[in-house]
């Protein structure tokens, strides 16, 4: 058996903040194009910095993947989210039918869930048995994630063979 399984997720995601991106560069070029004596220095730290985050939040998604270890699932979203679950951590995990409020990482106040999305199809939801905070989200708590992948039946299917495998718990004694 394969040590990790990768999956993808959906890369509608990517498509959109790349959209708007472009504009926003277009627009910088022709804020220079039109303007006269800008200072440069000023110029090229908010270009530097531009490039740097049109890098991370477009370019870094399309280089991670969800994985599934032997005994732990893997949810990443570029360089900016990853979360360990222990399948001792999982309650439940099973296919969403309703999709998040916006795509990429959002938890809703008020809501219990965290969205994990690049895509509105393959949807997939993790159900916590206890709440776990995530920086991502400000420090919220979640007990609910939902995340997608490509290919949602195969996702499902190679969780649960490699949770089967899994020995269970036993008891030490009869005091135990």
């Amino acid at each position: 058996m394969e040590k990790r399984l990768a999956f993808a997720y959906g890369r509608a995601l990517v498509v959109f903040r790349a959209g708007y991106f472009l504009l926003l560069f277009a627009a910088v070029g022709l804020l220079l194009g039109f303007a006269r004596n800008l200072p440069i220095v000023p110029v090229a730290v908010f270009g530097a910095v531009l490039a740097l985050a049109a890098f991370l939040f477009v370019v870094s998604p399309l280089l991670t993947e969800h994985w599934l270890t032997r005994s732990r699932l893997v949810l990443r979203q570029g360089w900016y989210f990853r979360a360990i679950l222990r399948f001792s951590e999982i309650e439940s995990i099973g296919p969403a039918e309703v999709g998040g409020p916006a795509l990429g990482v959002h938890r809703p106040l008020g809501q219990r869930t965290l969205y994990v999305t690049a895509s509105r199809t393959g949807l997939v939801v993790v159900r916590l048995f206890e709440p776990r905070r995530f920086w991502q989200s400000f420090g919220l708590a979640a007990s609910e994630i939902v995340f997608d992948v490509t290919d949602r039946n195969a996702f499902l299917r190679a969780f649960e063979e490699r949770r089967s495998l899994l020995a269970p718990v036993q008891a030490e004694g009869a005091d135990a």
